[in-house]
């Protein structure tokens, strides 16, 4: 069985592919954040909620599994 972090996480690729072809198909437009942004969120997602400045209420498995190839892919405008 799977845990709920992989559950999680495979939830997250699969919104981030299913949101990447429609801005491509509909609007030509590529999805990119930039990594130190991903990264402030991946720490922002593991922080406990009594440490985070502020609520950020999404999961750490979705979190990652959206962010993964903004976090290991390193995509340069061109």
């Amino acid at each position: 069985m799977l845990s709920s972090f992989t559950l999680l996480t495979l939830v997250g690729v699969s919104f981030r592919l299913a949101l990447s072809w429609l801005l491509i198909t509909k609007f030509s437009l590529r999805l990119a954040i930039p990594q130190s942004l991903a990264g402030a969120c991946l720490v922002l997602a593991c922080l406990p909620s009594w440490l985070q400045p502020f609520a950020f209420s999404l999961p750490l498995g979705f979190v990652v599994g959206f962010l993964l190839p903004d976090v290991l892919l390193d995509r340069r405008a061109g």
